[in-house]
């Protein structure tokens, strides 16, 4: 009796459990679920006003995109052939902006797979896992970050860079307090902060310039550390000669693919490429990276027959834009920089995720404002720091 009570406790309650989970669960039935025929065939009108509007608006931005890389190719056959780049060179509009309705919500969705789960980007702790397992290396850190700021300072003014140049791309770039290993969206504290870009160090370089960098200038990079290794002995000689040889095997991985900058952004997101990023982090290397980056758009500049030093400002728009697009606005006069649309130097997906170059749309405009937060980071102590370690580099050189 006393089993059957048990079990007929356990049936009642079961049954309860069930009734009450047919409750919550009608309790929770979102309201589209419920939806009226009505409501379905207001969704399907507003659906079709809205296809017709985007519809409208693509065709309109794919005509314009169209034309802007129709008249980039026309300015480089241009001035390979000599011929003077005028304001009919360039789309003078600025690109078409969306202002129909919004999609609308479907009331009574079908459902779907499932969103693909977007893979989260490497960080600093991946590239040195990726240099560890790929080339048994593991960079020289810095002691502290003026460490690393004084051999930056001292590459960069043995190469050629001025101390405004590299402290106000360094402004720019890190906001004026970044440190060598800072990735772009975790220069902050907030525990919720995450990686935006596979971005890092003072001129936040991407994966792909360190594999790009690593193809080209790699030779030059190990000609440097093998004359400083030939000056050394002891521990710090036998530190150089293995840094070397990892070089030298970083370099053969880079020139593997065709030197082509899409070729080398998948390599970029492969373990060996995430190792060569990892190079950014070395004392001794870093610099030497990092000043390439600046000096590749210096030297563009200057094989151009351009006759001027590049301002900080007209340097990071090499950086920021590729050195074929940001010496055309480099070298564009100043009555024209106040009328050509920035929209004239990028691609259109780069372009719309750039809130800067939307915001200040002329090139005018653009220059203005990254020599402004130059101005005010070059105020904060990073900045400072660095500017600081320029007159003992220059004197040691």
């Amino acid at each position: 009796m006393l089993l059957r009570l048990v079990g007929r406790r356990f049936l009642i309650g079961a049954a309860a459990v069930s009734a009450i989970a047919s409750l919550a669960t009608l309790a929770h039935v979102p309201a589209y679920a419920r939806a009226t025929q009505a409501e379905i065939a207001a969704y399907q009108h507003q659906l079709r006003i809205y296809q017709q509007a985007r519809h409208s608006f693509e065709v309109e931005a794919e005509a314009y995109w169209t034309a802007i890389a129709d008249k980039r190719r026309s300015r480089i056959a241009k001035r390979r052939n000599g011929q003077a780049i005028t304001l009919n060179d360039y789309v003078l509009s600025q690109p078409p902006v969306y202002a129909g309705p919004k999609r609308p919500v479907d009331p009574d969705p079908q459902p779907g797979p499932p969103p693909v789960e977007r893979r989260p980007l490497p960080v600093v702790s991946d590239f040195l896992e990726a240099a560890a397992a790929h080339y048994q290396f593991q960079p020289r850190r810095p002691a502290s970050e003026v460490e690393f700021k004084r051999a930056y300072a001292r590459v960069a003014a043995a190469y050629g860079l001025t101390r405004e140049q590299a402290v106000r791309v360094y402004a720019f770039e890190t906001g004026g307090n970044g440190t060598h290993d800072m990735q772009s969206g975790l220069s902050s504290n907030r525990p919720d902060a995450r990686a935006i870009s596979t971005a890092v160090g003072y001129n936040q370089l991407l994966t792909a310039n360190s594999v790009n960098l690593m193809a080209e200038q790699g030779p030059n990079i190990i000609a440097a550390l093998s004359q400083r290794a030939a000056r050394a002995s002891g521990a710090e000689r036998m530190v150089l000669d293995r840094k070397i040889a990892v070089l030298k095997r970083m370099v053969a991985v880079a020139r593997s693919v065709p030197a082509s900058w899409s070729e080398q952004q998948k390599l970029a997101a492969t373990p060996p490429g995430l190792g060569i990023h990892a190079m950014l982090l070395d004392v001794d290397v870093g610099p030497l990276l990092q000043t390439h980056k600046l000096l590749t758009s210096v030297v563009f500049a200057q094989r151009k027959g351009h006759p001027n030093r590049l301002t900080a400002a007209e340097l990071e728009m090499m950086n920021l834009t590729g050195d074929g697009n940001g010496f055309d606005m480099v070298t564009m006069p100043a009555a024209m920089r106040e009328r050509v649309p920035t929209s004239n130097f990028f691609q259109r997906s780069g372009y719309e995720r750039n809130p800067v170059a939307i915001r200040h749309n002329t090139v005018a405009k653009l220059l203005a404002i990254t020599d402004e937060r130059m101005d005010v980071n070059g105020q904060k102590p990073g900045a400072r720091e660095l500017a600081a370690a320029f007159p003992t580099a220059m004197s040691s050189n």
